[in-house]
């Protein structure tokens, strides 16, 4: 045989792997995100991460289409999922026949986009993603459930204080149809859009450079500087006697949103109306979402989204109204880890660690048994260590509970229960045993 040609490891950049309790850690938010989108009446949904390109580039252009995997494997021309809406798109369009309208989705699962990576950047990354799609029209009601599924799940994650802000890009257009600027709408929401990064004034010098008059800037300005209780800003923008109609269909949807979004259990200081939130440009059409965690603003929204008029226009003549939004999971975790607001204390899910000492292995391993029976997560020694290195392990690992079974406790029918936390130990039956960590 010859010598062994070994390839240093590593990983790729801009894909994430974890220690163990950084991913019991990770798993635990996956968790509490599945358990409220569930909690919520949506549906699971796992759709392949490679698809026909066709299928995934039928809308996509500019940068997205430079981002994606894409590949031949003899004839077929694939590329890799690069978010869950496109393929939710597909599915739906597919599907549409066999499918109940409402249909209310979650899809959480990796997406791929050839970034370049960088700090809090990923290439493999996860979304954690919830859409309810409506056949042919979806009440606006709707678009007041998403805030109060924000609301539960960052509220059990608990990174602190958290303000979910809310838009409807109707009052936006209508705005600027009201000044004729509709065709600058974009560039000037683009401007909008970094107020909070660069400054009033810097904003306004950027709107001008686009020729925005200096009347219409201020116009523009005191606009978007409405403030105070969802109340009072539906009040600012309905007396500012704009007659036009797309602007007054969104000034009425988001006082209803806002309305409602009270109705579903979501305190008041927990969501704004913030009408500098323009996100989406070519995408949403209605309500739009962005949630901060108020003491990790440098983070920029954690959870976003939005309605928009159709969703699988590129595949089916059926109108497919919807809304959504998503969680950048990992970006998530990452950032906040970086941060040290994550502190994962567990690098074992396991309960109980069983120690057999010299004795015949049928009781340990029936004991094994009995507490994963019952729900209790444990593991057996068979290596014989002896009982310091055991203990060590279970120490290091942080397991709570160690059960020893010598002969002393074999000839009794009993197991000896060791408390890790505070060094006490006590004779038992396994159903003692059982009843005590359940």
């Amino acid at each position: 045989m010859g010598e062994i040609k070994r390839v240093k490891p590593r990983t790729l950049s801009g894909f994430m792997e974890l220690l163990p309790k950084e991913q019991i850690e990770f798993n635990r938010m996956k968790g509490i995100i599945e358990h409220h989108y569930e909690r919520a009446g949506f549906i699971p949904l796992d759709t392949p991460i490679i698809e026909a390109s066709e299928i995934l580039l039928a809308k996509a252009g500019g940068e997205t289409e430079k981002q994606i995997y894409r590949f031949l494997k003899g004839d077929t021309d694939l590329s890799m999922r690069f978010d869950h809406t496109v393929p939710l798109a597909k599915y739906v369009a597919l599907h549409q026949g066999e499918l109940t309208f409402p249909y209310k989705r979650y899809a959480i699962g990796k997406v791929y986009r050839g970034e370049r990576p960088q700090k809090g950047r990923f290439r493999e990354f996860y979304q954690a993603d919830i859409d309810i799609i409506g056949d042919g029209k979806l009440d606006i009601i709707n678009d007041a459930e998403m805030p109060s599924i924000i609301y539960g799940i960052f509220k059990e994650l608990d990174f602190g204080p958290f303000t979910i802000r809310i838009n409807n890009r109707k009052v936006l257009s209508g705005f600027f149809e009201e000044l004729g600027l509709q065709d600058k709408i974009t560039d000037i929401l683009r401007v909008i859009d970094k107020i909070d990064k660069i400054g009033v004034d810097a904003v306004k010098e950027e709107l001008v450079n686009f020729e925005v008059s200096n009347s219409d800037v201020e116009k523009i300005i005191n606009f978007i500087s409405i403030k105070g209780s969802q109340e009072e800003v539906i009040k600012g923008l309905e007396n500012l006697g704009i007659q036009n109609e797309l602007f007054n269909v969104g000034v009425k949807e988001l006082g209803e949103v806002s309305k409602y979004i009270e109705a579903f259990g979501v305190p008041k200081d927990y969501y704004e109306i913030d009408l500098t939130i323009a996100r989406g440009l070519d995408y949403y059409t209605g309500t739009v979402y962005e949630t901060i965690l108020n003491d990790y603003k440098s983070l920029g929204s954690v959870c976003s989204g939005g309605r928009y008029d159709n969703l699988a226009e590129y595949y089916t003549n059926k109108q497919l109204p919807g809304v959504g939004i998503s969680i950048g999971l990992t970006r998530l975790f990452y950032q906040l880890n970086e941060a040290g607001v994550i502190k994962g204390k567990e690098s074992t899910p396991l309960k109980a660690l069983v120690v057999p000492m010299d004795v015949e292995l049928d009781m340990p391993i029936k004991t094994v048994a009995t507490l994963r029976e019952n729900g209790i997560s444990s593991s057996i020694v068979f290596d014989k260590k002896g009982m310091k290195p055991n203990l060590n392990y279970a120490n290091k690992e942080g397991i709570p509970y160690v059960i020893i079974i010598g002969e002393t406790e074999l000839n009794e029918g009993k197991v000896m229960l060791k408390d890790m936390t505070n060094s006490t130990q006590e004779l038992l039956t396994i159903e003692e045993v059982v009843n005590k960590l359940k």
